[in-house]
This record gives structure tokens, sequence and C-alpha cells, in this order.
């Protein structure tokens, strides 16, 4: 790779602390052992652009001696906007007549849908953004559930009732996916997933496409068990399965979860201020949470 040759050739020597975004990985590649072992034994600091960072190898860059922050806060507001029009968008199954009247063909197959009022929202992964969901789908009436590895305090709850992972599935109208992208969440909803939940269910994604096996949903929304979707991410953007696009029922967006003018602004910023922390002060002020609990935990 020609950013691993110019490393190794000693371009970026003496460097300290970098700049990067999700979009500079066509260029650099992941954030993998093979990039990290090119780069200066000088680099103390990464500051990523994105609240989702699961193209660094966190733990490659902890054992280098590299912190890593990210830019959560920032997008809570515009992804989980995005969640609740997908969400909308799904439960009134938009999509056909959206695609209709652009042809001229008025409503098309035009079928009813559903009110958002007493449905049963689940959030896996009550953060920030799933937070910030909840916040919004309760002004349509919905009623919240959340399944975190742990239980949040009552405070931070607001009103929003703990279940676990099994009970989340069986008994959620909507499921929400909120969570980050590891080793230990990939195709966290699958096949044996799908086969616990309600005959009916939507799905809403607005986090990282790998969460869900593709093909799994594929099938279930074949089946009807799934009723719809709506996904701003794939597991293999920017490819979309075929299946997704073949279904009118399914509300798709390419990854817009973040893209206003003044969420941007607020991420570079932070950004900034994280580049600024690290010369200034030897620290990130948004390390990611994995560093930071090693370090709890020396």
């Amino acid at each position: 790779m020609d950013f691993i040759s110019k490393c190794q050739n000693g371009e970026f020597k003496d460097l300290y602390t970098l700049y990067r975004s999700n979009e500079s990985n066509r260029i650099t590649g992941d954030f993998n052992e093979e990039l990290l072992d090119a780069l200066p034994s000088t680099l103390k600091y990464i500051c990523h652009n994105g609240a989702g960072y699961d193209n660094i190898d966190i733990s490659a860059c902890t054992k280098r001696g590299i912190s890593v922050s990210s830019t959560p806060i920032a997008v809570n507001d515009a992804t989980a906007d995005v969640a609740l029009f997908l969400m909308l968008g799904a439960l009134r199954n938009v999509t056909q007549c959206f695609l209709a009247v652009k042809r001229g063909d008025w409503r098309g197959n035009f079928q009813r849908g559903h009110d958002p009022k007493n449905k049963v929202l689940g959030i896996l992964g009550m953060g920030g953004i799933g937070s910030a969901v909840a916040t919004r789908a309760k002004a349509f009436g919905m009623k919240i559930q959340y399944h975190n590895r742990r239980q949040l305090p009552p405070s931070e709850e607001d009103g929003a009732k703990y279940v676990s992972f099994e009970e989340l599935l069986k008994t959620s109208d909507v499921l929400s996916l909120n969570l980050s992208l590891n080793a230990s969440t990939k195709h966290i909803i699958g096949k044996e997933q799908f086969d616990m939940m309600k005959d009916g269910i939507i799905i809403i994604n607005t986090a990282r496409g790998p969460l869900i096996d593709e093909t799994a949903l594929v099938d279930a929304l074949k089946s009807r068990k799934v009723w719809t979707a709506g996904l701003d991410v794939f597991e293999e953007e920017p490819k979309i399965h075929p299946g997704l696009l073949d279904d009118d029922n399914v509300v798709l967006l390419p990854h817009i979860g973040t893209a206003t003018f003044e969420t941007q602004r607020d991420m570079e910023l932070l950004v900034l201020d994280n580049l600024a922390s690290s010369i200034r002060e030897g620290k990130l002020i948004t390390q990611v949470p994995e560093q930071k609990k090693e370090k709890a935990n020396i």
C-alpha cells in the first residue's frame, strides 16, 4: 500500500498526533497492526472524526502506547433524527408510495401502515444515541425498553425499562440498534435472534451494518417475520444486499446519519479540541471507552 510505503520511507517521521476520519480509510486502509507498525514510534495520539471507530484496532493502539479519541455526543441528535425518520417511514410503509408517486403512479401498491403510539420500542445500546432515540420516540407515544451490558442508573433511564437481551428480542415491536461494532457484537442479530422476535417486528439500524447478518435479515423479510426495516448502514457498504434493494417495503439510506452542516461542524470542532489537548496537556478529551476502562483497572 502506498501509504504504508510512505510511512516506512520516513515521510511522516516525528509525527506526534494525527487526525483521521472514516473517509480517509480508502487511502490508509484500516488502522490495524500492520499500519501501526509502519507509523513512527513518536506517534502518541490518534484523533478520529466519527462516533464509530471499528476500523481502528484499539487493542493494538493501546499496546503501542497510542491513545485514541472519537466524537461521541456531537453525533447523537443527528443520528437519532435519522433513526426516527427510518422508523416512521418503516411503520408507514412509505417506500412503495414514494417510488410510485415519483413515477406518476399516485399511490401505487398502497398498503396501510402502523402508528408508533403504544408500540414497544426496544433499544439495543442505550448510550448517547440510544437515549436520544428514546427521547424522540416517547414524543410519539412509544413505550421504551432497552438492553445494555449493564443497567443504567435510574437517573439516566428516564423511565425506560431495562430488560435482558432475550426479553428485548421477544417483546419489542420495533428494535433499534444503537451499539458499537466489535468482535463481540458482529452479527449480534442473526437467524437465531430473528426466530425469537415477534412476528411483524420492524428493525432499525443506524449504527453499523455488520451488527446484522444481512442474509438472515433478507430471509426474515421474505417470510414476513420482519415486517419491514429502516437501514442507514449495511454489512458491506457501499454494496447493498440485492434482497434489500428488491424489497419495496424496506426504507434505505446511504449512511447519512451525521450528514448535516451543524453536526459535521460540531464533530470537526471536537476533533480540533482533542488535537489541541493532546499537544498542550498530553491527554484526550473524548478518549475511547475501551482505553479509559483499561486505565481505570490499572
